[in-house]
Parts: structure tokens; C-alpha cells; sequence
């Protein structure tokens, strides 16, 4: 059983949980806290979302799939909380009773956390901040009309200064007695963790994890988290590259490379949702394996370096060598993913995420293309793909097409044939085979004019 002590409403609350028991059955099982909804209990709806404080700033989080011990040292407003020491209404409440948000209800409390959230840190930005919760009633224009409503409301004064206890410290246990689970909080003392229990779970966000025990009903003792380990939370410029820990989720990641790489970083604001981005790591992105996982194939067009280790001993390799079949890394017993290096050089770098919906969506495919030509011929080139093969893979055979070839379109059109060499895609729920070889074809028809500098994007070309 797991020590875990956090701020619930301003309450300090401490309790021995099971490490793997959600924020979200505690609220309303334990404490009666049922505002808080279950909606699909799998980080989609929104429905159970959460304002979390710590050193780091305050967050819209799925209670749904945040197991107790990532809370320990933070505070948790509940919709509950948001409501004033005399029953005062926030101003987002009061904007979507006046712009007729909420139809059945079952939806508005998670919508008025994360909109709540949202004014705290003064994002107006509606349609990112919202895309993580479902409404299927009301439809999302009041909604937006709520929130846009309430921007300029000042901050209640009650969420002015975020609850804060001397009493609750940001370390918490991770001295290895507990029996089930684990909270180090530096890198050495992960490595000799994880050394001796190499069967271990690691949980870093818990937004893949977490369904293991929402939907799978899985057992993961011993479990080993990785969110007290503030080394793995950093980011460090070295001349020409970013060393990026494993712990940085998306959202940071993707402000940090949102200068050197826009295009990266565009792809990353499709990732899930505002609420996944916030808990989700990109060392967990790396490591589980997905081959439809967004990070790995712009990290492999960029070159990224892969920092892992086991023990004492440390190692690197180019993120295209990681991965070797399918769920299948090249990752030693007891060893783990520390960081990643990127370039911040690649001015050619463009990411293409093809799914059925423009937010929220698993891709059905997701290209990432980095080619490099010298007096119209092309001397080096990148491609790789998620949801073309069980792994994230490049297109070698493409590449060879290319390099050494003018970069013109009768070249682009002789090379889109060797795709059908480099992958063999399955048929699946997103999409067929055929259409996702097709769809691989066309990204590099449409990357050829992206860098021509002809409007590409959907969402931007006018009629």
C-alpha cells in the first residue's frame, strides 16, 4: 500500500491506498465527491476532469486514469471546489447557465473545470483548452459563447493563490519499504529500483497505463512512478540540440520546441487531448511502443538520439534502431528510457497526422518527412511513419529514390511506387491498407509543395 497525502478542496487529506486505485473512484466512492463524472473511465470524455496545482502551475487533469500516488505533494480542486467560501458561483459557472451551456448535465462539470482552468491561466484559446471534453447534447457552440463570456471576468479572489500546505511536501514516499509501489525521486535511485525489480510497472502519466486498470482490470504490482523524479522533467540547450528527460510531458515539449520546430509542434497539439497532454510523457510515448504513436515518427525524421540505462551503465541509440517489432523495443531488462536528443536545426521538417477527426483522434496514419536538397538534388532524407507497420518506421526504400535525385515532381511521382516496398499496412478499424498506402503516397506529394510553399493544410487553403 501507497502513503499518499495531497490538498483535496483546500483539506489536506492522507490515506494508504492501493497504488493503482484512480483519483476518480476515490472521489466518488470515498469521499462523495460525485461531481466529479465517469463518463468512458479512459481519458476521452472529459466528464471527470480535475484543476491540479503544484510547483509547476495548475493543470486540467482525467481523474479517470490519475492514480493517487501521482498526487501526493499537489493540490486537487474537484467542481466542488470552484465555488466560493459563501457559495459564490465562478464565472464560468455563472456564464454557462447564462449562455444556456449545459442541456443534460452529465457533461458540464468536467466542461466547467476545464474552462475554469482555462480562465485561471488566462488561455482563450476555447476550441484547444475544450477539445478533451464531449458534450452530446447542448453542441459546443453556447459553450464556447460561455467561455468566451467569462474571459474577462477577474479571477475569483479564492483562486487567486492556489491552496498550498506546509504540512504536504512535493517529495513523498519512495524509500522502497512500501511492498507494492514505488515514488523515487532521483534518477539513481530509479536505476537501482528498477535493477532489482526489472518485472516492475513504470508509470510516468498514466494515460496508456491507466487503462490497463479501467479497462483490462490488470494487476501491476510492484509498480515503480517516475513523477517525483525531477531530472527526468528537463529540458537542457547544448550548442545544436535539445536533451529532452522522459518525464517532460507533451505540453512542455511542446513549448519548447514550438521555436525550433513548428511544425513538430503543431502535430503534438493533436496529440489526445489538453487534458492527456498535461499527464502524458514523452518518454512513455517512446517506450510503450505503439506503432500509431505521434511522437516516434517526427523524433526518427529529426535523427533523435535515445538515452537509456540500466543500473550505472548507460547507452545510446539512434530511436530508429529502439524499435524492433511489434510492442518489441531494444531495451534490456531493469533498463529505461532517460531521454531523447533532437536537433534544433531542420528547417525542412513538416508532420502530417491523417485521422477521422481533427482533435482527439488515434491516427489512422502520421508521416513526418525531413529532406535536405543542395542546387535542386536531394543529398539526404528522412521519412518515417506511424500507422504504416507494427513498429514506427522509416521509409528506406523511399529514401534511397530520392537521395541523389532532383527534387522534382517526376522524381516525387517515381518515388511514391517504392512505399509498396517499405510497408505492407494492415486493414484495420481507421482505415484500409489500400487507403493508408495511398495516403503515404500523397504526403509526400504534399510535402513537396508544403516546402514549394502552396497552401497544404485543410484548415488554412481558401476557396
Amino acid at each position: 500500500m501507497e502513503q499518499v497525502a495531497f490538498l483535496l478542496n483546500g483539506t489536506q487529506v492522507q490515506m494508504t491506498e492501493a497504488p493503482t486505485r484512480t483519483l476518480l473512484d476515490y472521489l466518488r466512492e470515498t469521499r462523495g465527491l460525485c461531481g466529479t463524472k465517469e463518463g468512458c473511465n479512459e481519458g476521452d470524455c472529459g466528464a471527470c476532469t480535475v484543476m491540479v496545482t503544484d510547483d509547476t502551475g495548475t493543470r486540467a487533469l482525467n481523474a479517470c486514469i490519475l492514480f493517487l500516488p501521482q498526487l501526493h505533494g499537489k493540490s486537487v480542486r474537484t467542481v466542488e471546489g470552484l465555488t466560493g467560501p459563501n457559495g459564490e458561483p465562478h464565472p464560468v459557472q455563472t456564464a454557462m447557465v447564462a449562455h444556456h451551456g449545459s442541456q443534460c448535465g452529465f457533461c458540464t462539470p468536467g466542461f466547467v473545470v476545464s474552462m475554469a482552468v482555462a480562465h485561471l491561466n488566462g488561455d482563450t484559446d476555447h476550441d484547444t483548452t475544450l477539445a478533451g471534453n464531449l458534450c452530446r447534447c447542448t453542441g459546443y457552440a453556447p459553450i464556447i459563447r460561455a467561455a468566451q463570456a467569462a474571459e474577462t471576468a477577474p479571477i475569483p479572489t479564492w483562486l487567486q493563490t492556489p491552496f498550498i500546505s506546509a504540512q504536504v511536501s512535493s517529495g513523498g514516499p519512495g524509500d522502497g519499504k512500501s511492498p507494492g509501489a514505488f515514488r523515487p525521486t532521483t534518477l539513481d535511485a530509479l536505476a537501482t529500483l528498477y535493477a532489482a525489480q526489472p518485472d516492475a510497472t513504470l508509470i510516468a502519466g498514466a494515460t496508456d497505463v491507466g487503462l490497463w486498470v479501467t479497462k483490462q482490470l490488470r494487476d501491476l504490482s510492484p509498480v515503480i512512478f517516475l513523477n517525483a523524479i525531477k531530472e527526468m522533467t528537463q529540458i537542457s540547450h547544448a550548442q545544436s540540440t535539445l536533451r529532452i528527460g522522459a518525464g517532460v510531458t507533451i505540453t512542455d515539449l511542446m513549448a519548447a520546441i514550438k521555436p525550433h520546430h513548428p511544425s513538430f509542434a503543431e502535430l503534438l497539439r493533436r496529440y489526445a487531448s489538453l487534458q492527456v497532454r498535461n499527464a502524458a510523457t514523452i518518454g512513455g510515448n517512446i517506450a510503450n511502443g505503439s506503432p500509431i504513436g505521434d511522437g516516434p515518427p517526427a523524433l526518427i525524421a529529426l535523427g533523435a538520439t535515445l538515452h537509456l540505462r540500466q543500473g550505472s551503465t548507460r547507452r545510446d541509440l539512434p530511436l530508429d534502431s529502439f524499435f524492433l517489432d511489434y510492442r518489441k523495443q531494444d531495451r534490456l531488462p531493469g533498463e529505461f528510457v532517460e531521454a531523447i536528443t533532437i536537433p534544433t536545426h531542420a528547417p525542412a521538417l513538416r508532420c502530417y497526422k491523417i485521422s477521422k477527426r481533427f482533435d482527439q483522434d488515434i491516427s489512422a496514419v502520421c508521416g513526418c518527412f525531413n529532406i535536405t536538397t543542395q542546387n535542386g538534388t536531394v543529398t539526404a532524407a528522412r521519412i518515417a511513419f506511424g500507422g504504416m507497420a507494427g513498429i514506427p518506421k522509416r521509409a528506406a526504400t523511399v529514401e534511397a529514390a530520392l537521395i541523389g535525385q532532383p527534387w522534382t515532381v517526376p522524381t516525387i511521382t517515381s518515388a511514391t511506387k517504392a512505399f509498396a516496398t517499405d510497408f505492407q499496412p494492415l486493414t484495420d478499424m481507421r482505415a484500409s491498407a489500400t487507403y493508408r498506402l495511398t495516403v503515404a503516397q500523397n504526403l509526400l506529394t504534399r510535402y513537396f509543395h508544403d516546402l514549394a510553399g502552396t497552401p497544404v493544410n485543410v484548415l488554412e487553403v481558401q476557396p
